[in-house]
């Protein structure tokens, strides 16, 4: 084992979690390993030593944190979790994995705030044990807000890239925005170089924001939204195809779910009015808030809602029962795609494909046209 001030620490990826993790490890002068990223190979990996009825996050991010030992990591972390979703066993079943292959690793489990404030903030203590306290908290949250920034940064490609007139130069404008936010350090330089970021998103790629585009809300379990390689990068797919996409959870939202979900777009109050009518309770993981979005999206006009979750969760199984009600309650179009390892993304793109055609139809249908697809819709 590693001694606590020559750990070398990783952590499963998870969308702009490293971005996060890369600028809090820098300020605490901690070692850290970025995971590779997440491939089918990664996902071989974890499914070749999980149990078989484990849920797919589990199985990508026990992948990640193989391939980061293997590159010399010495120290695991992970979030725990409290309530009904199996989340909360992730770190103690990965751990035992880990053991029974013979990697000699430490853990470190970041049990949630709400179970107790002064241990969230002793577990920082165990990363870095030469930084007080107090100097720890101040650093995670100057790091926090930068990653809200990161999040806003994505939010705005996702809303950009169905108007883009060259196929790709949101993600390129994207690539440049990070690059621009990530050598901010203070609170000033973070709020002057997230707002340069946002500019150069909007005026370094050609648009056309007259584009006739549909407008499609992504909701469901949190690492099936944040993650590209278990989702078929679906929301690239939409956006190269003249959709406007949102979600439901952006990763600082989910970190901080306590707080105002500031990028999503929701407050804790806010899910439990806007799901009460369908679902007034928690149910653990993220259900209440795939119900409460969804609910949300129909509002501000969305033309249809896919749902995403691993196979076998609990939460948004629960979540799926209720969502067909809100659908024909609501008349929004929804399209729920259940994933394991065994998901093809032929299938996958086929079902989404389907679903595009029935959106311009029904909008089509609204404005009363024989033409139900747009010129140029749907293409670059």
């Amino acid at each position: 084992m590693a001694k606590p001030s020559e750990r070398v620490i990783t952590i499963p990826r998870m969308g702009t979690l490293q971005l996060m993790l890369e600028d809090m490890f820098a300020r605490l002068d901690v070692k850290y390993i970025m995971p590779p990223p997440s491939t089918a190979k990664t996902l071989e990996v974890g499914v070749r030593h999980s149990p078989e009825f484990s849920c797919l996050p589990l199985k990508v991010t026990l992948g990640n944190f193989i391939e980061a030992i293997e590159a010399g990591a010495d120290t695991c972390l992970m979030a725990g979790g409290c309530g009904p979703c199996r989340f909360g066993y992730y770190a103690q079943v990965q751990k035992e994995i880990t053991k029974d292959l013979g990697y000699d690793v430490d853990w470190i489990v970041l049990e949630p705030p709400k179970k107790g404030f002064i241990s969230f903030l002793r577990t920082f203590k165990k990363m870095a044990p030469h930084r007080s306290i107090r100097y720890i908290w101040r650093q995670v949250l100057i790091s926090f807000e930068k990653a809200r920034h990161y999040d806003s940064i994505e939010k705005r490609l996702l809303h950009n890239r169905a108007y883009e007139l060259e196929v790709g130069a949101s993600e390129k404008a994207y690539t440049e925005a990070i690059d621009i936010l990530r050598p901010a350090v203070s609170k000033e330089e973070i709020a002057e170089l997230a707002e340069v970021a946002l500019k150069h998103m909007d005026e370094s790629v050609a648009m056309d924001k007259t584009k006739d585009v549909l407008k499609v809300g992504i909701v469901g379990e949190f690492f099936m939204l944040l993650e590209p390689v278990v989702n078929f990068d679906i929301e690239k797919w939409l956006g190269e195809r003249g959709v406007m996409v949102d979600r439901a959870v952006y990763t600082t939202d989910w970190i901080a779910p306590s707080l105002a979900n500031q990028v999503g777009g929701l407050s804790k109050e806010e899910v439990s009015k806007y799901a009460d009518k369908y679902l007034s309770h928690t149910v653990g993981g993220d259900g209440q808030q795939t119900i409460a979005h969804t609910v949300l999206y129909v509002e501000e006009g969305f033309d249809g809602i896919v749902h995403l979750m691993p196979f076998t969760c609990m939460p948004e199984t629960i979540a799926k029962s209720i969502l067909p009600k809100v659908s024909k309650d609501l008349d929004i179009p929804l399209l729920t795609l259940v994933v394991d390892e065994q998901t093809g993304k032929a299938g996958f793109i086929t079902r989404l494909e389907a679903m595009l055609d029935m959106m311009w139809a029904r909008r089509a249908a609204k404005a009363g046209h024989d033409d139900w697809i747009p010129a140029g819709a749907g293409t670059h």
